[in-house]
């Protein structure tokens, strides 16, 4: 007699996975529980309405811009397929970010980002976190024209 076992991944797992692999600068493997179809915002950067492909950007511009990334999840609140993370995203400036220069700042910014989870899918991401807050951190003196303070 064979057992099938049948293994059920909760939306928070499949957060869980794509953040840790986010974290960890795979970005292969934090794309590979998003869908192809995914809509995806960034409302900081005026990122509206992209997809897998412009999310593939900006998580391989953080990871490289930051190399010792860290993401530090204050809480997770699941709600059916909708998945809302607080957490905070930290790690030393090595290249251009965002229109920044490298000035090998800290930066340390609060965010909250809310997926969309269908099956073990990611089929929608808004992330939000203050664009002011990490300009100052990463030491940028004005935001009409970009220079160090």
């Amino acid at each position: 007699m064979t057992t099938a076992t049948t293994t059920t991944t909760t939306p928070a797992q499949t957060v869980t996975a794509f953040l840790a692999a986010f974290e960890l600068g795979d970005i292969a493997a934090a794309l590979s529980v998003v869908d192809a179809s995914a809509r995806v915002s960034m409302y900081a950067t005026g990122l509206r309405g992209a997809g897998k492909a412009e999310l593939g950007e900006f998580l391989t511009d953080t990871a490289v811009a930051f190399p010792d990334l860290r993401l530090t999840v204050r809480r997770t609140i699941e709600t059916g397929p909708v998945v809302t993370v607080e957490l905070k995203l930290e790690g030393t400036q090595a290249a251009d970010y965002l229109g920044a220069i490298n000035q090998e700042k800290h930066l340390d910014v609060d965010q909250a980002w809310r997926f969309t989870v269908d099956g073990d899918r990611i089929t929608g991401v808004d992330a939000y976190w203050c664009q002011n807050q990490l300009y100052r951190r990463l030491a940028v003196k004005r935001l009409d024209q970009i220079s160090l303070v």
